[in-house]
């Protein structure tokens, strides 16, 4: 659970602006779960713009071709300092850091020749010129037939770890699959002696054949491309995460995206500044989807200039219990518009439903409770509402607007809560 500078600045964030999202985070959501903050990419590029990326951008690498800190953005890093100060001061608020990074080495880096840390060999010698990210410039791939592939890795990680680093984005390796990049990553983290967790991007066409490699090697995985403040975008999600959900254990966790909500877009690569364009309900969808399935959460909009409303759905505490005390969830039915999710609690007694409308206007829906999983004296409790929800022992009536939901809790007459 964390902020993700991606949504909000795309390429372009700034320490301060990483800072303030920090301090909210800290007096604001840290006693709800929030963790963690996470610098998106090409945080090493001075010229970083809107809307795109600069060809043969001036990358900021040390003598070795590491990524650094773009010092006229950070200005902690000045000097070879990287992002240890920024790293220390998220510290001190009680949170994480994490930053994104590219699969392989940067261009610059080949072209120049430069050596590898703590060995012989050179950028160019190491690199995989064939192999290019389709959507960024700035990298090539490495070719893991020669050592001083993982010596790359490792020496980039080992400079994350003396930053204090404790996540990492690593991004175009899993669209294709990069398998062998995969495992020199979380090599290079296993020898750090940090414990870093390692998130995986795009996502696209993501297989479940891939699971026992995912596991072995991240924390968490994303299943699909970039997730905007779009209904198509969100409606998507409800197949990949009913695929995926059965999995979802702290071996690792497919991960749904970011969440593209409150203020958007300021310096983003999609769209320009905005509140996100979801309506309410449909947000509150897209959050429960994440919670039954249990997806990572990454908020995507800036914290301090998002609207209040944003930050009560991101505290609910009651919400937010799906997510942290649920096991054994899977959609269970999807019938036209209507979509039915279940999962036990892990006390053994309390059991949660997600009941979602994907129609285009208000629906009332009438839900047998065996389909829920609800036995007829239940107190069925919403939990975005806070609210009891009457039932008549036999089936559960439910007015959705366009794109809603609705959590429930369900508890027997003889438990609390």
């Amino acid at each position: 659970m964390g902020w993700n500078s991606w949504d909000c600045y795309g390429t372009t964030v700034t320490e301060d602006e990483v800072l303030a999202n920090a301090a909210f985070m800290s007096d604001h959501m840290l006693p709800h779960g929030w963790d963690t903050v996470v610098v998106d990419i090409q945080w090493y590029e001075p010229t970083a713009r809107a809307h795109g990326y600069n060809p043969d951008a001036p990358l900021v690498l040390d003598d070795h071709g590491r990524q650094l800190p773009a010092p006229n953005r950070f200005p902690s890093a000045a000097n070879g300092a990287g992002f240890g100060p920024l790293a220390d001061r998220v510290h001190r608020l009680g949170l994480r850091f994490g930053l994104h990074i590219m699969r392989g080495i940067p261009r610059r880096a080949v072209a120049a020749r430069l050596p590898v840390a703590g060995t012989d060999w050179t950028a160019d010698e190491i690199a995989d010129t064939g192999s290019v990210c389709p959507w960024n410039p700035d990298n090539y791939g490495l070719n893991h037939d020669h050592p001083g592939a993982q010596a790359y890795y490792d020496a980039q990680v080992a400079q994350f770890a003396s930053w204090g680093v404790d996540f990492v984005k690593a991004d175009d390796m899993l669209f294709p699959y990069h398998e062998r990049e995969i495992t020199a990553y979380a090599r290079a983290i296993a020898r750090s002696g940090r414990p870093i967790e390692l998130s995986l991007s795009p996502g696209t066409d993501v297989s479940l054949a891939h699971l026992d490699h995912l596991r072995d090697t991240a924390t968490m995985w994303r299943v699909c491309d970039d997730l905007w403040d779009r209904w198509e975008d969100v409606e998507a999600q409800f197949a990949r995460m009913a695929r995926w959900a059965p999995w979802q254990t702290e071996r690792g966790w497919a991960d749904a995206d970011m969440l593209p909500l409150g203020r958007i877009g300021i310096r983003a690569e999609r769209g320009d500044d905005r509140l996100c364009s979801l309506t309410r309900p449909e947000q509150i969808s897209l959050l429960t989807l994440w919670l039954i399935s249990r997806s990572p959460l990454m908020m995507g909009g800036d914290l301090p200039t998002s609207p209040p409303e944003t930050i009560e759905l991101l505290t609910n505490d009651e919400a937010l219990d799906v997510l942290w005390h649920s096991a054994n969830n899977s959609e269970v039915l999807r019938e036209k518009n209507l979509v039915l999710w279940t999962a036990d609690d892990t006390d053994g007694r309390t059991r949660y439903a997600a009941v979602f409308s994907l129609a285009n206007g208000p629906e009332r829906v009438t839900v047998p409770l065996g389909s829920l999983g609800a036995r007829p004296d239940d107190r069925i409790r919403e939990l975005w509402t806070h609210t009891d929800t009457p039932h008549d022992g036999h089936s559960l009536a439910v007015d959705l607007p366009a794109h809603g939901s609705a959590l429930y809790r369900l508890t027997a007459p003889d438990t609390t809560g």
